[in-house]
């Protein structure tokens, strides 16, 4: 199923459609976020290109995604676009939705097990969580990691909290993302073995301040040398790498040295 909390779509947001009716004038859709709310994508608004069979670019039953042109909900008529939908929009809309059926699943868990349904779960601890996190999945990502002490500010009672909490331990693994490059580095003289030794070892050592990370140097025969760092969070990685090239980097260069980066 999947809710929004809103009860309409707004102008200009993204939505998942699926296709129930396709006629030479236009296709009928159903958006599944807004309780199956109708909408209708008018043939000019199906492609940027000529339509020649309006059927080589949707048909009955399949699943869409739409730019939100215009909300009546006196007339409950939405106007929606597929050729306004760009490919980077289609695939984040399609990720967060995947994101939310996650969501939800464990949320229909913690319904059956309080005898609850699925909405009054929605109310009492999936909106809550969107209050705090700004999306229900990431919360649940939180509280995989960090246990119920994420849900501090949530607004929900103790014994929901904890239930989502271990639900989301047993069920929902991080993913991690894994970002490397190839240093190549020299320093002249007697001492630049021992130069970039000392250099690599501070810099593996700046990357493991970082407890939920995991930082790697390690040679590829000299004067390559492969740099990794893996995290559940890409953002986190990039800097960590950022941070242990560049304290590599400046200790190389103060000892007259020369260092070059390749990313993989």
């Amino acid at each position: 199923m999947v809710l929004k909390r809103a009860e309409w779509p707004n102008a200009d947001e993204y939505a998942i459609a699926v296709a129930t009716k396709v006629a030479p004038y236009g296709a009928y859709v159903q958006l599944p976020e807004y309780k199956d709310k109708e909408g209708f994508i008018h043939i000019s608004e199906v492609s940027s290109t000529w339509v020649k069979n309006i059927r080589n670019h949707i048909h009955e039953n399949q699943r869409v995604v739409v730019k939100i042109l215009k909300v009546d909900p006196e007339k409950m008529h939405i106007d929606c676009s597929l050729r306004r939908v760009s490919n980077e929009s289609r695939r984040q809309k399609n990720n967060e939705w995947k994101r939310a059926q996650k969501a939800e699943k464990l949320l229909e868990l913690v319904a059956k097990e309080n005898e609850m349904t699925i909405e009054q779960v929605y109310e009492k601890i999936g909106w809550p969580i969107e209050d705090v996190f700004g999306e229900i999945y990431t919360g649940l990502e939180k509280a995989s990691d960090g246990g119920v002490d994420v849900f501090e500010d949530v607004q929900a009672t103790k014994k929901l909290k904890k239930q989502v909490a271990d639900l989301a331990q047993q069920r929902i693994e991080i993913p991690y993302v894994e970002i490397d490059g190839e240093m190549t580095i020299t320093v002249p003289g007697p001492s630049g073995i021992e130069v970039i030794k000392k250099a690599l070892t501070e810099g593996l050592q700046r990357g493991k301040e970082h407890d939920k990370s995991t930082t790697e140097i390690y040679t590829l025969g000299s004067p390559r040398y492969k740099l990794r760092v893996v995290s559940p969070d890409y953002k986190e990685a990039e800097e960590i790498l950022s941070d242990v090239l560049g304290l590599v980097t400046k200790q190389i260069q103060d000892n007259s040295g020369t260092i070059s980066f390749a990313k993989k």
